[in-house]
């Protein structure tokens, strides 16, 4: 498995990079609920990482595009780094680790709110001498200045870092700093991508984390991190999708009493779907059982895993 940063598309003909243009790849990386997909939707202006309250949200590598009159920052958002339970689990922290190859920055996130742990020891031992580091202390409006000093002081201590900024996605606080500290580090060069982009993932890619969100949303706790959803057919304005759990009882409760629960499901990621193709779509969902899929590598190679 390889999920480091891929050969980015040639950017739009025409466009000649000014004098001092930079452009490369930035890792962010974290615990799971530390901010990551957050702080990568406030960087680029817009929705493209699906974000929840719930642990381990993120399974996917997606690569958000940051532009700028002075360069390109390709932010690659990763899955929260924690103890695997399954070979799901395994195979996530992998992404991790294959996606800090050749990036040009790293960005760690670390709570505001919460202590330094063992999980952050070990990140910040794996992210250690790969790329020039920096800490962004998220969630940074949840403490008063006194509160926060002392944090940010915690964190100088805890690791070498280049730079270490304080940021909040709500209200977008520093998050233009830390841009600012990301663009300086990338090696001069063209863009990467076409300078009207904003992520280098597919429509099924983005259509599918969608979906899932708006599932995560609506089950809340009754459904553990058992759902993966595949997009089967974009035919026009008619998208089916299929989402995958590991139990008959877990399939009941997508479901639900007269298909209700996977209406507002439906519903739900309909909206964004529009959002992000600018029209109307139909949305066909079925729910299918793959069962112990987050243990079976087969079955977790047909889910995109």
């Amino acid at each position: 498995m390889n999920d480091g940063p891929p050969a980015a598309r040639p950017p739009e003909a025409g466009f000649s990079a000014p004098e001092g243009f930079r452009a490369g790849f930035a890792c962010v990386v974290g615990r799971p609920n530390t901010g990551k997909s957050t702080l990568t939707n406030a960087m680029v202006g817009r929705k493209v990482a699906i974000a929840s309250a719930r642990p381990e949200t993120t399974r996917r590598v997606i690569r958000a595009v940051v532009n700028r009159e002075d360069g390109q920052v390709v932010i690659v958002d990763t899955p929260g780094l924690h103890r695997p339970r399954t070979l799901l689990g395994e195979r996530l922290n992998d992404m991790v680790r294959d996606s800090l190859a050749g990036v040009d920055a790293v960005v760690v996130c670390l709570p505001a709110d919460e202590a330094i742990g063992p999980g952050d020891r070990f990140l910040a031992q794996l992210v250690g001498g790969r790329a020039p580091t920096i800490a962004a202390v998220t969630k940074a409006d949840l403490l008063g200045r006194a509160a926060l000093a002392e944090r940010l002081l915690e964190v100088s201590r805890f690791a070498d870092f280049a730079e270490i900024v304080p940021v909040s996605a709500a209200t977008g606080e520093r998050v233009g700093r830390l841009t600012d500290l990301l663009v300086g580090r990338m090696p001069p060069g063209p863009p990467l991508y076409p300078r009207d982009a904003v992520t280098g993932e597919t429509e099924e890619t983005l259509i599918a984390e969608l979906i899932r969100e708006a599932a995560l949303e609506d089950l809340q706790d009754e459904l553990p991190h058992s759902l993966a959803v595949t997009v089967e057919e974009i035919d026009g304005a008619t998208i089916r999708a299929d989402l995958h759990v590991e139990r008959d009882s877990q399939k009941r409760i997508v479901i639900g009493k007269g298909g209700r629960q996977l209406t507002r499901i439906g519903r739900t990621a309909r909206k964004g779907i529009e959002r992000l193709l600018g029209g109307h779509v139909y949305l066909d969902l079925r729910v299918k059982v793959a069962k112990n899929w987050q243990r079976d590598p087969k079955k977790m190679g047909r889910l995109g895993f």
